[in-house]
C-alpha cells in the first residue's frame, strides 16, 4: 500500500498541488490525468523517490519493488535484443550468464558443480526455465519480429529501441509500475496487446499517464486527477471519471448560485429595511447572518485547452491532389503497391490500414523526403503544404528559444503576432524563451502547430498529431481541423479522434487502396473491418475474414431462431429501462426545480430542505444504475444484432 499525505509540490515558483492526501491499493489501476505542466510526471517521480515533495509524506513499503521506464537504452548497443529484456531481472541474468559460462569451460571440479547447483536453484526460483519464452512473447507482443530478437539493440530505430526497453520493464514484473505517455511509440497492433497484458496479466499496482482515452478506459479501474492544484481520487475508468467530476462542478457551480442568490436577497432586505425603527432589529439579525455566512471555495481549474485556429491565405484547386500506381519496396518487403486516389478541397483524409503496410511511407513520399519505385503524384493549382512530423525532432532542433524559433518562420510578422500564437498555444511569457530541446512531448506539438498556424497554407499533412498531447489539446485540435477551410491529410491510431474529424477514409491494403468517401463510423458500417480497434495486422487480415466467412455458414436455422428471440428480450428489456431513466430524471429536475425557487432556502424547513436532499442522492444512485444496466442491454443488443446480420 502507497499512500501520500498532505503532499505539496512546486515546479519553481508554480504550485502544482498542496494539502494531498491518497491511499492508493495494491493491485489496482491509476490513470493519472490533468492538462500539460500540472505534475503528472512529477507525481510518478515523487512515488519511484526520484524526487522529494516541499512538505507531507510519501509512504511506499519498504521491500517494494518499484519498475520506471529509463530511456537509457544507449548502453545497450552492443546487447542482443532479447538479452536486454532478460536484464529486466539482473539476478537472474547474471545466474544463467554464469551457467552458461561455466557449461562452456573445459575445467570442471567439485568446487564448480556445487556452484552449478546454486545457480541451477536460482534460476529455477526466478522461473528462469521459461524466461526466454515469456521475453519473446513480450517483444512480439509489442510489434518486434522475432527476426530482430537475437540480434544487436543498434539495428533497431530510436521508436524500437523504447519498446524493447518497455519489454525489459514488464519482464521485470515489478511491484508496482510507472508508465508515463506508453503508447507514444507503439502502433495500433501493440496499443492493443499492452492493454490486454496490464488488465489480464499484470498483477501488481499500476500508475499510468496517458492521453489516449480509450487506452484509459480499458485498463483504468481508478483516475487520479491533477487540478485545482490538488489530487484528486475517482474510482472506473476514464469516461466514468469525467460524468463524475462534471457532476461535481455542476453542484459545486449550483451551491455558489445558491449562495450568491441568497446574500443577494439578505443584503437587498438589510438596504431596504435597516433606517426602519419597526424592521430594524431583523435588519441587523440579517447582517450578523451575512457576516457569518461563508463564501463557496471556487477554485480555477488548471485545464486550459490551447486556441488552435487554421487559416490559409488562399484557397487551393479543386483538386488537390492525384496519385497514379504508387509502388514502393523496402529491400524484398512490398510496402505500397499500386496506390492510386485523388483528393479534393476542403477534404479531412484519415490514412487508415493494419500495422506496417506504409501510411507514414506514403505521408513521406507525398512530401518528396523518400522517393517511390514506381508510380507519380501530382499536387494542384496553389496547394501549399504544412507538414506536422511524428518525429518532432524532425523539425524542432538546435539552442533556439521558442520565440526565435516561430519568428524564423515569419520575420516580417510582429514580435505581437508571434506572442499572440505562442499564447494561443499556451506557451506565454518566459516560457516562450525556453530552448526547444527542453520542451515537452505536449509542448513541442503545440508548438509545432503553432508555426502550422503561422504559415496559413491550404494543405495540411499531420503523421500521428495526437502524440504527446493532453486530452484537452486532442479535443480543441480535432474542433479547429473540422472548421478549417483548407485540405487535411492524416495518420492516426487514435479512434476517437478520426472519429472526429475525417470524412474521407483512405484505407491501404496490400494489393492497392481502399476509397470511401463519408466518416469513420459509416466506413465501419459498410466495410466492418476496424483498424483502430487495435487487433488486425497485415497477417491476420486475411485469416480473420475467412473466420467470419465461417462463422457464417455455421449458423444453422435453429440458432438464428434463438438469436432473434433474444433480441427481441433485449428490445423490450432496453426500452423498459429507458423508460426508467426518463422517469428518474424527471424526478430529479422536480426536485432541482423546487432548490432553484427564489426564497425556497427561506420557506422551507431544515428537514424539508434535507429530505429532498436525500431524495435527490438516491434518485441519481438509482439513474447510475439504470444507465449502467441500460447500457450493457445495448451492447448485448448491438451484439446480438451483428452476430444476425453475419
Amino acid at each position: 500500500m502507497i499512500s501520500l499525505t498532505d503532499l505539496k509540490m512546486n515546479f519553481g515558483n508554480k504550485s502544482l498541488f498542496e494539502n494531498s492526501s491518497i491511499t492508493f491499493d495494491p493491485g489496482k489501476c491509476y490513470g493519472i490525468v490533468g492538462a500539460n505542466g500540472t505534475g503528472k510526471s512529477t507525481l510518478l517521480r515523487l512515488i519511484s523517490g526520484d524526487e522529494i515533495p516541499v512538505s507531507g509524506k510519501i509512504s511506499v513499503p519498504t521491500k517494494i519493488n518499484i519498475g520506471v521506464l529509463r530511456q537509457n537504452h544507449f548502453q545497450f548497443e552492443n546487447i542482443t535484443v532479447i538479452d536486454v529484456v532478460l536484464t529486466g531481472k539482473p539476478e537472474l541474468f547474471d545466474a544463467i550468464r554464469e551457467k552458461d559460462k561455466i557449461l562452456q569451460s573445459v575445467n570442471f571440479d567439485n568446487e564448480t558443480g556445487i556452484r552449478l547447483g546454486q545457480l541451477e536453484e536460482k534460476i529455477a526460483e526466478e522461473d528462469g526455465y521459461v524466461a526466454e519464452p515469456f521475453a519473446a512473447e513480450i517483444l512480439s507482443g509489442l510489434g518486434i519480429d522475432s527476426q530482430y530478437h537475437t540480434g544487436p539493440m543498434s539495428r533497431l530505430s530510436g521508436g524500437y529501441k523504447l519498446r524493447v526497453l518497455l519489454a525489459q520493464l514488464l519482464f521485470q514484473q515489478p511491484d508496482v509500475l510507472l508508465l508515463d505517455e506508453p503508447t507514444n511509440h507503439l502502433d495500433i497492433i501493440s496499443i492493443r496487446w499492452l492493454e490486454n497484458y496490464l488488465s489480464s496479466q499484470f498483477q501488481g499496482t499500476l500508475f499510468v499517464i496517458s492521453h489516449d482515452r480509450n487506452f484509459l478506459n480499458a485498463v483504468a479501474s481508478h483516475i487520479v486527477d491533477i487540478d485545482y492544484e490538488e489530487l484528486r481520487l475517482y474510482n472506473g475508468n476514464y469516461e466514468q471519471f469525467l460524468e463524475s467530476k462534471l457532476l461535481a462542478e455542476a453542484q459545486k457551480l449550483k451551491e455558489f448560485e445558491t449562495f450568491e442568490r441568497k446574500t443577494a436577497e439578505m443584503q437587498a432586505f438589510i438596504d431596504r429595511f435597516r433606517a426602519k425603527a419597526t424592521k430594524a432589529r431583523q435588519a441587523q439579525s440579517r447582517v450578523k447572518q451575512l457576516d457569518k455566512m461563508e463564501i463557496p471555495e471556487i477554485k480555477r481549474s488548471s485545464r486550459i485547452s490551447p486556441s488552435f485556429y487554421f487559416e490559409q491565405s488562399r484557397h487551393s484547386g479543386r483538386t488537390v491532389l492525384t496519385v497514379n500506381n504508387l509502388c514502393k519496396s523496402f529491400a524484398e518487403k512490398n510496402v505500397l503497391k499500386n496506390i492510386s486516389f485523388e483528393i479534393q478541397r476542403g477534404e479531412k483524409v484519415c490514412i487508415i490500414g493494419p500495422n506496417g503496410i506504409g501510411k507514414s511511407t506514403l505521408l513521406k513520399i507525398l512530401l518528396d523526403k523518400i522517393s517511390a519505385d514506381e508510380g507519380n503524384f501530382d499536387w494542384g493549382y496553389e496547394t501549399k503544404i504544412s507538414y506536422f512530423a511524428q518525429d518532432h525532432h524532425e523539425q524542432l532542433d538546435g539552442k533556439i528559444n521558442s520565440f526565435d524559433w516561430l519568428y524564423s518562420f515569419a520575420p516580417h510578422e510582429s514580435i505581437g503576432i508571434i506572442r499572440s500564437i505562442l499564447g494561443r498555444v499556451l506557451i506565454s511569457g518566459d516560457e516562450a524563451l525556453k530552448q526547444v530541446s527542453t520542451l515537452s512531448g505536449g509542448e513541442s506539438a503545440r508548438l509545432l502547430f503553432a508555426r502550422i498556424m503561422l504559415e496559413r497554407n491550404n494543405v495540411l499533412i499531420l503523421d500521428e498529431p495526437t502524440n504527446h498531447m493532453d486530452l484537452e489539446g486532442v479535443e480543441a485540435l480535432g474542433d479547429a481541423l473540422k472548421k478549417f477551410e483548407g485540405t487535411v491529410v492524416f495518420v492516426s491510431h487514435y479512434r476517437h479522434f478520426v472519429e472526429n474529424v475525417a470524412d474521407h477514409i483512405l484505407e491501404i491494403t496490400p494489393n492497392g487502396i481502399r476509397n470511401f468517401f463519408g466518416n469513420y463510423n459509416e466506413y465501419l458500417e459498410k466495410f466492418r473491418e476496424d483498424h483502430l480497434e487495435r487487433n488486425i495486422s497485415i497477417s491476420s487480415k486475411k485469416s480473420h475474414s475467412k473466420k467470419i466467412d465461417v462463422q457464417q455458414k455455421k449458423l444453422s436455422f435453429k440458432e438464428r431462431k434463438n438469436i432473434k428471440h433474444e433480441i427481441s428480450k433485449l428490445n423490450k428489456q432496453t426500452t423498459r429501462f429507458e423508460i426508467l431513466v426518463e422517469e428518474t430524471e424527471k424526478k430529479i429536475s422536480e426536485i432541482e426545480s423546487k432548490f432553484g425557487k427564489e426564497n425556497f432556502f427561506q420557506s422551507a424547513t431544515r428537514e424539508e430542505v434535507k429530505k429532498l436532499q436525500n431524495e435527490k442522492e438516491r434518485l441519481n444512485q438509482k439513474l447510475s444504475g439504470y444507465l449502467k444496466q441500460w447500457e450493457t442491454l445495448l451492447h448485448n443488443l448491438e451484439n446480438a444484432k451483428e452476430q444476425l446480420e453475419q
